[in-house]
Parts: C-alpha cells; sequence; structure tokens
C-alpha cells in the first residue's frame, strides 16, 4: 500500500475512535412558573380596568415636557400627512398602523390614551417604562421590547400625533 493511502486509513481509524462510544444521557430541561411569577400578569395592571387586563386611561398625562395639548374638533390634514411620513420613516420598524407587531398599533390610541401621554411616549420613552405605570405594563406584554428614542421634536412629536387621529 502506498504511505498516503496508510495515513488516510490511520485518520480514519483515529477519527472512528475519537467520535465512538456511548451517547451521554441529557437531562431535559424543564421550567415552570412559580405562583409569583404567574400572578404577575394581573399584579401589573395597574390602570384601566384590572380584571379584564384593559389599560384604557384618559387622565394619565405620562411623563416628559408635555403637560396640557388642546386638539382641535377637525383634523389638520397638512400636519398629518407630516405626521405619516414621519411615522413611516421613524416607527414603522416597530408600529404597524393598525395591528400589534413589535410594539402596540397607534390605531384609536386617543381612545386609550390622553394626547399628552401619547407626545410623552414618543418624546421620553425611556423614563415612561421606568416610571409610567401603563408603560411599564406595555413593556411587559410586548415581551420587554422597549421603544426606542427617535429624538423627534415636540413639533414633529405633534404631527405624529395629529397622523394617529386620521387612524
Amino acid at each position: 500500500m502506498s504511505t498516503i493511502k496508510k495515513t488516510m486509513l490511520l485518520l480514519f481509524g483515529i477519527l472512528l475512535t475519537a467520535c465512538g462510544g456511548t451517547p451521554e444521557k441529557k437531562e431535559k430541561f424543564t421550567y415552570e412558573r412559580t405562583p409569583a411569577q404567574k400572578e404577575t400578569k394581573t399584579v401589573n395592571k395597574v390602570a384601566g380596568n384590572k380584571a379584564t387586563g384593559d389599560l384604557t386611561d384618559l387622565d394619565n398625562k405620562g411623563i416628559g415636557p408635555v403637560k396640557n395639548i388642546e386638539l382641535g374638533t377637525d383634523i389638520d390634514q397638512d400636519m398629518a400627512k407630516a405626521g405619516q411620513a414621519l411615522f413611516k420613516e421613524k416607527c414603522m420598524l416597530c408600529h404597524k398602523p393598525d395591528k400589534k407587531f413589535i410594539g402596540p398599533a397607534p390605531k384609536g390610541i386617543l381612545d386609550r390614551r390622553s394626547p399628552e401621554w401619547v407626545m410623552n411616549m414618543i418624546l421620553n420613552p425611556e423614563v415612561m417604562v421606568k416610571e409610567d405605570p401603563i408603560a411599564k405594563q406595555l413593556l411587559i406584554d410586548h415581551n420587554g421590547s422597549p421603544m426606542a428614542n427617535q429624538g423627534l421634536t415636540e413639533e414633529e412629536a405633534r404631527k405624529v400625533l395629529e397622523y394617529f387621529r386620521t387612524l
């Protein structure tokens, strides 16, 4: 036999013995929630109707620079159009207008939150998820995915809010 064939045969034999043997028994991984963890979902529902998990609270203005907004009865279409463009550019990676995605859908948001809360969430999401009870619960409900601060100005956030009114 040639040297190459002998070497190949030897390497194959070593490989076969190194990988052989009896398989080890692997322990199965199981995880069960403790009673305290099971109750977290209902305990954390601090706003709205606790029994249904509804987080509607129109009195909460959130935490941030916006203290009071007066919305007119008519929607400013130019402002809403600019807000839609901002939403598409900055928010659509995580939010879809009318369905839950990574974050909640903004459709009907003003039926569940005050305009001030919405703007403060847009402008100040880091503080909101730390200190606001609704924002904390939304963070839990959306698998711990925090809202990214897009660095919008108050004027830009107001345009996005006007767009939300059209949904």
